[in-house]
C-alpha cells in the first residue's frame, strides 16, 4: 500500500485469518502462583498475583484503599513514584534441563522493566505493548531458580526527558502539571482522561510462560490470501520456524474440515529463523461475513513440522476468508468513507471502545464474552479500539472473529504530539511490528488508523499559541508528526500487512464548517463540547460519524459502590472526583436537562433523568445517520464502556450494567428501522434496511393525543423496502397532523410490519418532554417463568414515558431485554429478565418508575 493524503486512500484487502494454539513437542506452562513483590527501597517481600498490577497487589493486602471508592484516587498517587520488583522461585531437575531450548515468554511487562534470572540480567523492556521471548537455558540450573523483575517508576524514569526538553507537549488529558505520558509507550489513559482516573500502574500485566522444545518450533503462520472467487481460494501460508537443530524437515498443512486437503513441502532448515512458503488451495470457498450479512465461517487447519515422519511441532488454526475495501475517495458529494465486505457496501453500526478496567488483569474471559454478547444484542457490526488505550488481548479479536464484529484498530496515540527522536521511533517500530503481526490474521481487523484526533488538533486546537511554541518549534513538532504517522506507521502496515487500509489520523475532517461534513470520517462534538442542542444531530451528518456522544451518570446500584448517601449531589466531593470532565461535565448535563426536562425531585431522579437525556439525544443522532445512508455510511458513538465507575459517555457502565443509552442503541441499530423527523414544515417517516434482500412492508401511521385517542391515521400497503437502503416512505405537512392542537399534546406513531410480523415501531414527539403535561400512569405488571428467564408483561392506562425497571439489590448479571421504554395507553409490553430469582421474588423486588415520577410536583 502506498501512503496518500487523507481523502485519497482506496485500498482492497484480500485477507485470510487464523488464530492459533501452539502445540510444542515438550512443555509449555504458565508461571503463576508463588510470586512475591516488594518496594525496591524497602525490600519487604509480600505475596503477589501474576498477571496483576502493583495497585491490585497493594489493595489485596489492604496497604492502599480502593482507588475507585470515594476520593481515594488522590490518596494512592504515591504508588507510581516508587520502583517495585517481583520475584518467583521454582525448582527444575536435571531432566528438565535436557531440552535443546528453554524459553521464557514475557507476554506483557508494564512498562520499564529489568529482568533477572538467577541474578543475570536477561532482558530490558521499555514498551508495555511488546512481548519478548528469551532463550534462558544458559542461566537455568538444576535446583532452585529465581526470576526477578524490577519495574522502574514511569514518572521517575521519564522526568529527566521532560527536564531536558525545551518544550511541553500538549497532552491535555495527562492529569498532571508535568505531562510525561508522551514519553512512555504505555497505555495513555493510565495517566488520566476525561472519563477515567490517573492510576499509573506497573507490573506483569499479561502471562509469563516457560516453554521448552527440541529441534524446531513454529513461531508463526501468516496466511496471505492471493485469490478468492466462487471456484477457489489460493492462499500462501508463510510459516516462520526457529530451528535449534538444522537439517531436512517437512511442513505439512492439513485441512481438517471440508475436503481435507493435505499439502506437504520439504524444508531444509538452517539454525535460527527460517521462513517457508506453502501454497494452499481451497475449493468452493465459503466466506466470512460481518454480523447481519452472513455466517462467520471458519476453516480448521493443522500446520505441522515433521522430521522422518515424526511430528516435531504443530499448531491448530481456524481460518477465515473475506475481502475488505475501505473506500475513501473524492466523489460528487465530497469525499467518501465506507467499507465494502466481500464486494458489498455495509453501513457500520457500533461504538468506540476503551479498556474495561484501569487494572487490566482484572478483565476476565467472562467479561470479554459478556462484552461481545452485549455488542451482538445491540446489533453491532463494528467496534473502534480507540488510540488512548491498549492493543487488546488476543481473546478480544478471537471473539470479534466469532461474533462478526469488525475492528477499527487505532495505534496507541491520542490527542497530543509525540517525540520523534531515534530512540522513540525505534521503540514505536518494534511496537507496530509486533502488534500488526499479532493481529493481521484476524478477519475482524478491518483497518489501521495512526492516531486519534492529533491531525485535527494541529489545525484547530490552538496548540501553537496556547503553548507559546516558536515557529521553529512548531515546525519541528509537525515534522515529527509526519515522520511518525506518515512514514513509520504506514511503512509498518505495508511491510507486515500489505494491502490493509491505513490512514494517519481520525477524524479526517473537523466539525466546524458545513464542508467538514462532506469529507471522510468526522468526530462531531457540537453537541456536548459545543453546547448545541440535540436537534443539531439532524443537520450535522457526515460521511462517516466515528465519534459523537453525551454524558450520563451510571445507575444508583453502581454509584453506591463508590459513594454514600451523604455524597448524593452532583457537586459533592465524591461526585466531582468521579466526574473527569470537570470544566463541563455535570454542569453540561444539568444545562441540557433543564432544556428538555423538568426539575428532578432528588438525586436518584437526576441520575435517572441523566440517562434518559443521554439516550434520547443519541437516538436523534443514530436515526439521522441511518436515514442519511448512503451519504453517511457509519455511526460509532462515544463510548461503549467504562474503565471505572463514574459519569461518562458510556452505554454500559464499569460493571457491564446497561444504561438507557444501550437499550436505545439496541433498538436504533435494528436491521429494519422506521424513523420520523420534522424537516421544515414537513413530517417525514423513513424506512431504513440493513438487510441484503428487497422486501415489501406495511407501514401504519397514527397521530394520537396523550390519552391514546387517534386523531389521524393511514396505512400504506406493500411499501418497497430495498436492501441496504434508506427511503422516505411518507411525508405530510405538520399542520395537517396537529390540526391546530398544541404540539405537546400529540404523539406520532409509526409501525412497520412484514408478512404480518412487527419489525419495528417508533414514537415521535413534537415538543420537548418538559412541555408535555403527563399524568401519573397506573402500570400493572404480571410476572411468569419461561425456561431460564422470567417474563414480565406491563400495561399502562395512560402514556408512560421512559419506563424504568430495576430490582432491589440488582446484581450486574441480571439483565432486562428492554428498559426505559415508552408505553402507550392500553399497550401491553413483554420484557424478558435474565435472573436467578423466582417470579415471586421478582415481584417483591421490582420497582417501576416513569418520567413523571422523577419530576418535582
Amino acid at each position: 500500500m502506498r501512503y496518500l493524503s487523507a481523502g485519497r486512500l482506496w485500498v482492497v484487502v484480500f485477507f485470510l485469518t487464523c488464530f492459533t494454539k501452539s502445540i510444542y513437542a515438550t512443555d509449555q506452562r504458565v508461571l503463576e502462583g508463588g510470586w512475591e513483590f516488594a518496594r525496591t527501597d524497602e525490600g519487604i517481600w509480600r505475596p503477589a498475583t501474576v498477571p496483576g498490577t502493583v495497585h491490585t497487589d497493594l489493595m489485596a493486602l489492604k496497604l492502599i484503599p480502593d482507588p475507585f471508592a470515594g476520593t481515594n484516587e488522590k490518596a494512592v498517587q504515591w504508588v507510581d513514584k516508587k520502583d517495585w520488583q517481583y520475584r518467583k522461585k521454582w525448582r527444575m531437575s536435571a531432566a528438565d534441563l535436557k531440552d535443546e531450548v528453554i524459553e521464557i515468554d514475557f507476554q506483557g511487562l508494564d512498562t520499564y522493566a529489568e529482568v533477572y534470572l538467577n541474578n543475570q540480567l536477561i532482558l530490558q523492556s521499555a514498551n508495555m505493548f511488546v512481548a519478548h521471548q528469551v532463550n534462558v537455558k544458559p542461566w537455568l540450573v538444576a535446583g532452585e531458580n529465581e526470576l526477578r523483575i524490577v519495574f522502574r517508576s514511569a514518572v521517575k524514569h521519564d522526568m529527566p526527558k521532560f527536564l531536558q526538553d525545551s518544550i511541553i507537549y500538549p497532552a491535555g488529558n495527562d492529569a498532571s502539571d508535568i505531562p510525561l505520558s508522551i514519553y512512555a509507550r504505555k497505555a495513555p489513559y493510565h495517566y488520566g482522561w476525561d472519563w477515567g482516573p490517573r492510576l499509573i500502574t506497573c507490573g506483569i500485566w499479561r502471562p509469563i510462560r516457560l516453554v521448552s522444545w527440541n529441534k524446531a518450533a513454529i513461531r508463526e503462520v501468516w496466511w496471505q490470501q492471493q485469490q478468492l472467487d466462487a471456484a477457489k481460494a489460493v492462499v500462501q501460508a508463510q510459516v516462520t520456524v526457529d530451528a535449534a537443530t538444522p537439517g531436512d524437515y517437512q511442513v505439512q498443512i492439513r485441512q481438517e474440515t471440508g475436503q481435507g486437503t493435505v499439502v506437504t513441502v520439504p524444508a531444509t532448515l538452517r539454525k535460527g529463523t527460517n521462513t517457508l512458503q506453502v501454497p494452499v488451495v481451497i475449493k468452493n470457498p465459503q466466506r466470512w461475513w460481518p454480523a447481519g450479512m452472513g455466517a462467520q465461517f471458519m476453516y480448521h487447519f493443522k500446520v505441522a513440522l515433521l522430521q522422518n515422519r515424526q511430528e516435531v511441532a504443530a499448531q491448530k488454526e481456524q481460518v477465515a476468508l473475506r475481502t475488505i475495501e475501505v473506500v475513501n475517495q473524492p466523489d460528487s458529494l465530497g469525499e467518501s468513507f465506507y467499507l465494502k465486505v466481500n464486494g458489498r457496501p455495509v453501513f457500520m453500526k457500533g461504538a468506540n471502545y476503551i479498556p474495561q478496567d484501569n487494572f487490566l488483569p482484572r478483565v476476565s474471559a467472562e467479561k470479554y464474552t459478556r462484552l461481545f454478547d452485549d455488542m451482538k444484542e445491540s446489533n453491532f457490526n463494528m467496534v473502534r479500539i480507540w488510540g488512548g488505550g491498549i492493543y487488546e488481548d488476543d481473546r478480544f479479536y478471537t471473539l470479534a472473529d466469532q461474533y462478526g464484529i469488525l475492528v477499527w484498530q487505532d495505534f496507541m496515540f491520542a490527542c497530543t504530539l509525540y517525540p520523534s527522536d531515534t530512540a522513540f521511533l525505534t521503540n514505536v517500530k518494534a511496537e507496530a511490528a509486533y502488534n500488526i503481526r499479532r493481529l493481521r490474521n484476524h478477519p475482524s481487523v478491518a483497518l489501521w488508523c495512526g492516531n486519534n484526533e492529533v491531525a485535527v488538533a494541529i489545525k484547530n486546537w490552538g496548540w501553537q499559541s496556547g503553548y507559546a511554541y516558536t515557529d521553529t518549534q512548531w515546525q519541528s513538532l509537525q515534522q515529527g508528526y509526519d515522520k511518525l504517522f506518515k512514514e513509520v506507521l504506514p511503512q509498518a502496515v505495508q511491510t507486515y500487512s500489505p494491502g490493509t487500509f491505513y490512514f494517519h489520523s481520525s477524524p479526517i475532517s473537523n466539525w466546524g464548517t458545513k464542508e467538514d461534513f462532506t469529507k471522510g470520517d468526522n468526530h462531531y462534538w457540537g453537541v456536548w463540547h459545543g453546547m448545541e442542542w440535540f436537534e443539531a444531530f439532524n443537520t450535522h451528518v457526515p460521511r462517516f460519524m466515528s465519534e459523537y456522544g453525551f454524558q450520563s451518570f451510571p445507575g444508583m446500584e453502581t454509584i453506591n459502590t463508590f459513594a454514600g448517601k451523604d455524597d448524593y449531589h452532583i457537586y459533592s466531593n465524591v461526585m466531582q472526583a468521579h466526574q473527569k470532565s470537570p470544566a463541563k461535565g455535570n454542569t453540561a448535563i444539568q444545562t441540557y436537562m433543564r432544556h428538555y426536562y423538568r426539575e428532578p425531585v432528588d438525586f436518584p431522579a437526576f441520575v435517572y433523568l441523566s440517562q434518559v437525556l443521554q439516550a434520547e439525544g443519541m437516538k436523534v443522532a443514530i436515526e439521522a445517520h441511518r436515514r442519511a445512508m448512503p451519504y453517511c455510511m457509519g455511526t460509532l458513538y462515544w463510548q461503549l464502556n467504562d474503565c471505572w465507575p463514574g459519569p461518562s459517555w458510556s452505554g454500559r457502565d464499569y460493571y457491564g450494567r446497561w444504561k438507557a443509552l444501550q437499550y436505545y442503541v439496541k433498538t436504533a441499530f435494528k436491521p429494519l428501522l422506521v424513523s420520523s423527523v420534522v424537516n421544515g414544515h414537513q413530517l417525514e417517516t423513513w424506512v431504513v434496511s440493513d438487510e441484503q434482500t428487497n422486501r415489501k412492508a406495511d407501514l401504519l401511521l397514527k397521530a394520537m393525543d396523550l390519552s391514546g385517542k387517534v386523531i389521524w391515521e393511514r396505512e400504506l400497503r406493500q411499501v418497497a423496502v430495498n436492501g441496504s437502503s434508506s427511503k422516505k416512505a411518507f411525508s405530510i405537512d405538520t399542520a395537517q397532523v396537529l390540526q391546530g392542537r398544541n404540539p405537546a399534546t400529540v404523539i406520532w406513531y409509526a409501525q412497520l410490519r412484514i408478512d404480518n410480523k412487527l419489525e419495528d415501531k417508533n414514537l415521535f414527539y413534537f415538543a420537548p418532554a418538559k412541555e408535555m403535561n403527563l399524568e401519573i400512569p397506573q402500570i400493572t405488571v404480571t410476572v411468569d417463568k419461561s425456561a431460564s428467564e422470567v417474563v414480565l408483561q406491563l400495561r399502562s392506562d395512560k402514556l408512560a414515558r421512559n419506563v424504568y425497571l430495576v430490582l432491589n439489590q440488582e446484581n450486574d448479571q441480571e439483565h432486562f431485554s428492554d428498559n426505559y421504554f415508552d408505553l402507550l395507553p392500553g399497550e401491553t409490553k413483554t420484557i424478558r429478565l435474565r435472573t436467578a430469582r423466582l417470579p415471586e421474588q421478582v415481584k417483591q423486588s421490582l420497582k417501576v418508575t416513569s418520567l413523571v415520577d422523577a419530576y418535582k410536583h
